[in-house]
């Protein structure tokens, strides 16, 4: 079990950042998961796409990351997922609304039977606010995407793959339940209290606020790393890519600073795409309590086990400004 700093009080971000992993499945004494329910593969696929801004032809660029990595998705329904929390000017706060443009005109090519995109943002309860704001309804209109609002679509009861948040199921929205191919779509940022944002934590907003509140209190009661370890085993995500044209560093996920990196991540395997990313950001992947996690049972994270695609992640490496608490996560701390 974790132990908080010695000092009489903590902060909320402190205490939230200092909960143990698992500790409530722990505490009910059965096992975190069935190791025969998951396969991890031999070698994970991780394309690095160079973009220098978002005037690149965004639809360009992930065919051409789908023709590297060839995903299944002829016939199927696709979801994508974006980063959609908070609009504020000049900020890099949510997945660019011409990545998602892109996106779905790829997927399109590559011969999806529909693409949709969904998100259940867990700051502000108006996502037509968002929407509008941001830009992304124009380019949804112009394209004919429908968009939906997880926070308040009808929902279902999924039985949870794995325990860690110590509860047997979730509720989760119908629309994300009759999608056949679901895409993360992320912004790559710092986060206070995960280490990092990208294609794992993003399942946040597949949860919908109509019965768990915002900003999606449950999982953040239930421990951040905990919630995104059992999104990613129940909810199996497809595919994954990371706008990482302009990330976010310093103190994220809101309040961070833009960081121009020129690329976007993609693959099938989150584990192995938020592995590269993290190293890309100075960061050693099996110091994030999540990935290290995740690495025994879900996917790839060290690098002898990944091939990189594309460019190499050299091209892109860089040493995000964090705050404090996050300086024990870099490589040679």
């Amino acid at each position: 079990m974790s132990t908080p700093p010695s000092r009489c009080s903590l902060t909320r971000r402190e205490f939230l950042g200092t909960l143990p992993l698992a500790a409530l499945a722990a505490a009910c004494g059965r096992a975190r998961y069935d190791g025969a329910d998951f396969v991890i593969p031999a070698q994970s696929e991780v394309a690095l796409l160079p973009a220098s801004d978002y005037g690149a032809d965004m639809g360009d660029v992930i065919s051409r990351g789908l023709d590297l990595l060839r995903p299944s998705v002829r016939g199927r329904r696709v979801l994508l997922k974006p980063n959609l929390v908070e609009y504020e000017s000049g900020t890099m706060i949510n997945t660019h609304p011409l990545v998602i443009a892109g996106a779905i005109e790829a997927f399109r090519r590559a011969g999806a039977r529909e693409v949709v995109v969904g998100e259940g943002p867990g700051h502000r309860r108006d996502t037509e606010y968002l929407l509008a704001a941001s830009g992304l309804s124009d380019y949804l209109r112009e394209l004919r995407v429908p968009f939906i609002d997880l926070n308040l679509d009808d929902v279902r009861p999924v039985t949870l793959r794995s325990r860690f948040m110590g509860l047997d199921e979730l509720m989760l929205p119908v629309e994300l339940l009759k999608s056949d191919f679901v895409v993360s779509m992320a912004k790559l940022k710092t986060h206070h209290w995960a280490g990092m944002t990208a294609a794992m934590k993003n399942l946040f907003g597949l949860v919908p606020g109509a019965v768990y509140g915002w900003p999606k209190n449950l999982l953040h009661l239930s421990g951040i790393d905990s919630s995104i370890l059992d999104l990613n085993a129940t909810i199996r995500p497809s595919f994954a890519i990371v706008d990482a044209v302009v990330a976010m560093e310093g103190d994220g996920p809101i309040m961070g600073t833009p960081r121009k990196c020129g690329f976007l991540a993609m693959g099938a395997d989150a584990v192995a795409v938020d592995a590269t990313c993290a190293r890309i950001m100075g960061f050693e992947p099996g110091r994030i309590r999540y990935l290290r996690e995740a690495s025994r049972y879900l996917g790839n994270m060290g690098p002898q086990r990944l091939r990189q695609r594309g460019e190499t992640p050299a091209r892109f490496e860089s040493t995000f400004d964090v705050i404090e608490l996050l300086k024990p996560l870099r490589r040679g701390a």
